[in-house]
């Protein structure tokens, strides 16, 4: 692909993530897509012959879930665990979570999971990602909590919706929430 079309298809892709996050996908017609980004309706239709094709490119090429690598070193892979602080385990986890995405793009994974199969399965690759972390994390932060998986299970899932839907929440009501503090309380609810 030349300079000048990889300019384009990204001023494209541009234009689609500012009017998705915005609007919504349904409200943002392909029109409005080609004048955002300053190219002919055509182009659009060139680089994605369907609407539907844009979205799948953002989420495919514009949010990236680093996933935990397998094998007999992965329980301490890309997490930073120190035994008997779970709460800065957790903590430390917060400031690594493994999505990267624009702001925009975390709003798009939000409002078009529930009408797009795609996004939807991102958005559950993300989250059993950031359990499966998180899980891993209280285990090694705590480990005479193993023999009490249902406990860490549940404390696991409790973060991970804290991390995953805190700046939805945000955005929604304008509250933040501290994930430290929802790791002290987890903790403490741990015996840790």
């Amino acid at each position: 692909m030349s300079e000048r079309a990889a300019d384009s298809r990204t001023r494209i892709l541009d234009a689609a993530e500012a009017l998705f996050a915005d609007r919504g996908y349904e409200a943002s017609s392909t029109a409005r897509i080609a004048g955002r980004a300053n190219v002919p309706k055509g182009l659009v239709f060139h680089y994605f012959p369907q609407k539907i094709d844009v979205l799948v490119a953002l989420v495919d090429e514009r949010t990236f879930v680093e996933e935990l690598p397998d094998g007999p070193d992965a329980p301490g892979a890309l997490v930073e665990a120190v035994p008997g602080d779970p709460a800065g385990t957790l903590s430390r986890l917060a400031r690594r979570l493994p999505l990267h995405a624009s702001p925009a793009m975390r709003r798009i994974l939000f409002r078009e999971a529930d009408t797009h199969k795609s996004v939807r399965e991102r958005l559950g690759r993300l989250n059993s990602e950031v359990f499966l972390r998180a899980r891993r994390a209280l285990e090694l932060a705590h480990p005479g909590a193993r023999g009490d998986q249902a406990r860490l299970e549940a404390a696991a899932a409790t973060f991970t919706a804290v991390l995953i839907y805190q700046e939805n929440l945000a955005g929604l009501t304008g509250q933040h929430i501290d994930p430290d503090a929802v790791a002290d309380l987890i903790a403490r609810a741990l015996g840790a």
